[in-house]
């Protein structure tokens, strides 16, 4: 067993979902669990400056083995698991030599993956790959990213001879909440570049992302008998509906694709009196994106104005940028990440990603930080699956950006 899959598979044992609407960071308690056994594993490496601190941040060093003036580089994953689905009790399965067919992931349930409906199986004929089986989501995202940079990060300690920089180590939680960057020490941390390692299949390398906004909407309706409601009755379901109705159908996630944002009903609850209604609004363009959220308020001024003042209130909240901007200055990221990638034979696919990383937060926080991937697909559910090559190839990845980091011209 390949020592990136026997971290893998120790790291996915350890439920770190984090959770939705909490104050603190970190969300769950659970997620010390992990960060000390990284810690200890650092620790046992070797390597340098070891902290966790009080928020559950993982900090280390690999010192520098040659006296070049090189950036110091960083790397960063997070070890927290989408709330989207349960992360409890993960049985990962190691399916040998993918045959190209159906995957049954639970016997009990007949519980199948097909290629038919995820083709990117197909690319992995003859693999091995690592699936769930059909009751958490797996984990990879991102404690694949984690397992491959702990795996390179031994690599480098344990061959001192190896010339590179000094290399910085981060592992966050609640990044699947969007408050992995909140107590990240960038000053402490020390890189002046980084990665964040916590994409998709592989080849992926992203410097762009949504610009996204989180937008609450209550609605205080009024209730009364239907018996004699009649011009009396202000039915706050009714008037969640109508505001849903007023959005551009097609600016919808089950429709957009590439560097098309969207609006998202994420949930939605209530009863006459009163609704409640969670969207979030996404764009990679700055000002399409600022038009979204300019309509999301003229819909509810609207509604306000039909039903009167203060019926729809709105509370909009910026989470995240597009990192493009603070990349651009710092593109020999993207050119050693393409050249890395071309020189171990993977084939670099620059895509936007619709969504969001750590890495679009540290690079408005001051650390211009791009994203690479980790091999990983289906995230967030039962269908998640992983190449056991994958992750030999994202750890190869690692090591040959470090050399060319050594050997770039700066």
């Amino acid at each position: 067993m390949s020592s990136v899959l026997n971290r893998f598979l120790k790291y996915v044992s350890y439920d770190t979902q984090s959770k939705e609407g909490q104050d603190t960071v970190p969300s769950t308690d659970k997620q010390w669990e992990l960060a000390k056994e990284l810690a200890a594993e650092l620790r046992a490496m070797n390597a340098s400056d070891v902290t966790v601190s009080d928020n559950c941040y993982v900090y280390a060093t690999i010192p520098a083995t040659t006296d070049k003036k090189i950036p110091v580089l960083g790397f960063v994953a997070h070890m927290d698991t989408a709330p989207a689905y349960s992360g409890t009790g993960v049985k990962p399965q190691i399916v040998k030599n993918y045959d190209g067919k159906d995957i049954v992931l639970n016997q009990t349930t007949g519980l199948t993956m097909s290629p038919e409906s995820f083709p990117d199986l197909l690319k992995y004929q003859g693999h091995d790959l690592v699936t769930t089986d059909g009751t958490t989501l797996l984990g990879a995202d991102d404690k694949a990213g984690v397992a491959e940079i702990m795996t390179m990060a031994e690599y480098l300690l344990s061959h001192p001879e190896i010339p590179h920089g000094t290399i910085k180590i981060g592992f966050t939680p609640d990044e699947e909440v969007g408050k992995g960057a909140d107590f990240f020490d960038v000053e402490g941390f020390g890189a002046e570049v980084a990665y964040t390692v916590d994409g998709g299949g592989l080849g992926e390398l992203e410097f762009e992302n949504f610009n996204a906004a989180n937008v609450k909407i209550t609605i205080q309706g009024s209730s009364i008998h239907p018996g004699s409601s009649k011009g009396r009755m202000k039915n706050s379901l009714l008037i969640a509906m109508e505001l849903q109705a007023m959005l551009p159908t097609f600016e919808n996630p089950m429709y957009t694709e590439g560097y098309e944002g969207f609006f998202h009903l994420d949930s939605m609850e209530g009863t006459v009196e009163e609704a409640h209604m969670d969207y979030i609004i996404r764009d990679h363009d700055k000002d399409k994106f600022l038009k979204k959220k300019e309509l999301m308020e003229q819909v509810v001024g609207f509604l306000n104005h039909k039903y009167g003042e203060g019926t729809v209130i709105l509370d909009s909240v910026d989470a995240y940028y597009n990192m493009k901007e603070k990349i651009e200055p710092f593109m020999y990221l993207i050119d050693i990440a393409r050249a890395s990638m071309e020189e171990i034979g993977v084939e670099p696919i620059v895509t936007p990603i619709r969504g969001g990383t750590d890495g679009a937060r540290l690079s408005y926080q001051g650390l211009p930080c791009p994203n690479l991937c980790t091999g990983g697909y289906n995230f967030h559910g039962k269908f998640e699956f992983i190449p056991v090559s994958s992750m030999e190839k994202v750890v190869e990845l690692l090591l040959k950006i470090v050399d060319k980091f050594t050997t770039y011209e700066f």
